[in-house]
């Protein structure tokens, strides 16, 4: 078996209406499909609902229920804020930029732009208190494959010792072009 794509992601809001609208308003995300149901499809459970879905770009949908029968929405409290969220990408850092700027506009608080040494990113929570990350990548050539050659022994050190392994150092110290040759030209990493 092969995946091809996620078919869409789901998250619970508050009210599916204004969640569609300030997806609209502030992310460009054209509303696509509605789904309302008195049950529940896969359980049979009598549970109304609204499911609407979002068109995230590049076949990718991004989903919400509204569910006015069942308990307040709520986070998990054990897990830190910044953890859970849903990272979308831009063409540009200018973008990036642009997007900052009209989101502040708006009066929405934005952190960023970060610094992540393979892309930059702002972050910001949607009216349902979803934390969104939007980014775009600033990858040099050579860094991706490079992080690729590290990825395994990394994942291992950390399952042994639950502490930060130091493979990609370089991606905090800024030597990443004194420890690697310059790719060939015309290649462009992407993350």
């Amino acid at each position: 078996m092969k995946i091809q794509k996620i078919h869409h992601v789901a998250y619970r809001c508050i009210d599916a209406k204004k969640t569609v609208e300030w997806y609209g308003t502030h992310l460009d995300m054209k509303f696509v499909l509605a789904i309302a149901e008195d049950q529940v499809p896969s359980t049979g459970e009598p549970d109304p609902y609204m499911h609407v879905f979002l068109d995230a770009g590049n076949g990718n949908v991004l989903a919400f229920f509204e569910l006015p029968t069942q308990a307040p929405m709520d986070r998990d409290h054990n897990t830190p804020a910044w953890v859970q969220h849903l990272a979308m990408q831009l063409d540009t850092v200018d973008e990036l930029m642009a997007a900052k700027a009209r989101l502040e506009a708006a009066g929405i608080d934005v952190i960023g732009p970060t610094d992540h040494t393979l892309f930059k990113s702002i972050y910001f929570f949607d009216p349902n208190g979803h934390r969104l990350e939007l980014s775009a990548n600033t990858a040099l050539p050579g860094m991706l494959e490079r992080l690729d050659e590290v990825k395994w022994d990394m994942l291992n050190e950390w399952s042994q010792t639950r502490r930060a392994p130091h493979h990609a150092r370089w991606m905090h110290d800024g030597s990443f072009n004194d420890t690697v040759s310059p790719a060939p030209t015309g290649e462009r990493g992407a993350a």
